[in-house]
């Protein structure tokens, strides 16, 4: 059954006036949704830890910022910003002890709580407006008068309100304007993780450089390489999400679309899917959840040599070079 999709019209901003939000954390999300529904007329306050560099920033913007156990005290509705990774040791020191019951409880993706890495306070409630974009993006567009999609969600609806109030806070941070959808914190989490691993980061990032190697390995030169596997990526992306793949394969050649049909599918083949459907087993039973902890406990050994020899793959240093040879010229990278 197709998902309802709400707007502006299911979601009035009324149910959050007069009350006190914070915004814990000045990331990525944490700047939009605090700046975002500052502009919509609500009370924000931004939640750091004292010495934080983003508390000077915050101040600049013209939001007020108190340390996190202050504004967890003083708010009604307090929205956990900060990295999933963070999330427990932050909750556990300094909300739980404050949080008055009636309060909201927020979260933009649902990790913590599906995993039980966090299990809220009876009396409170507990609810998600997931923004399906990069804080940034989700900024830009809202002071184009634009908006991104959001997942909302309710886990605990202590007041009988919690619904009125997701809905609002998704108005507020100017989601209501593309549209609302109603899931649930599994749902969201799962399927979040799964399309980051598989497709939009894992996948994506893994089938260009698959394509560059066989390339350069079969002798061509890496910069057409480049070229081909990587950089005409945003043009083949923004006609996508312009019209999904019918728009795409109407823009291109038909020697192009036809290679879509009868080589698409022999790259990407049942073998994958049923990897992919590994990969979703592991999310789904907290395998990958508890690597992920694990991983920052153990001070990220794993995660900081991935890093650093994926920024040191012979690609990665092709792109450096093309993309400051364009700049040199004047020329547009559609690689950012």
């Amino acid at each position: 059954m197709a998902a309802h999709v709400y707007t502006e019209a299911d979601a009035p901003i009324d149910a959050l006036k007069g009350k006190k939000i914070a915004v814990i954390g000045y990331g990525s999300q944490g700047h939009a949704h605090a700046l975002n529904a500052h502009d919509s007329g609500l009370d924000v306050t931004v939640g750091l830890y004292r010495g934080s560099k983003s508390w000077e920033l915050a101040e600049k913007a013209g939001l007020p910022v108190k340390e996190v156990a202050d504004a967890a005290r003083e708010e009604d509705v307090i929205v956990h910003l900060i990295p999933d990774e963070k999330q427990r040791r932050i909750f556990e020191e300094s909300i739980r002890p404050v949080v008055r019951p009636g309060s909201s409880l927020v979260w933009a993706h649902g990790f913590n709580i599906h995993f039980k890495q966090i299990v809220p306070p009876e009396g409170v409630d507990v609810w998600m407006v997931a923004p399906k974009a990069p804080g940034h993006r989700m900024r830009e567009l809202f002071v184009e008068g634009k908006g991104v999609p959001s997942l909302v969600a309710v886990e605990q609806d202590a007041t009988g309100n919690a619904w009125a109030l997701a809905f609002a806070y998704g108005n507020a941070v100017g989601s209501a304007k593309a549209g609302l959808i109603k899931t649930t914190f599994k749902e969201e989490t799962e399927t979040d993780l799964f399309g980051e691993q598989s497709v939009l980061c894992g996948g994506i990032t893994s089938l260009i450089k698959a394509g560059w190697e066989v390339l350069v390995e079969a002798g061509y030169q890496p910069e057409v390489a480049y070229y081909e596997c990587l950089n005409e990526m945003k043009l083949i992306v923004d006609l996508m999400f312009e019209g999904g793949m019918a728009r795409m394969r109407y823009s291109v050649s038909d020697t192009a679309e036809f290679g879509d049909y009868v080589s698409g599918p022999r790259v990407i083949d049942a073998s994958v899917k049923a990897r992919m459907r590994d990969v979703l087993r592991e999310i789904q039973d907290g395998t990958f959840a508890h690597r992920w902890l694990d991983e920052n406990e153990m001070g990220r050994p794993n995660f900081t040599r991935y890093r650093e020899d994926a920024a040191n793959e012979p690609m990665e240093k092709v792109g450096r070079d093309l993309r400051s040879l364009m700049n040199k010229q004047g020329v547009t990278s559609t690689t950012g």
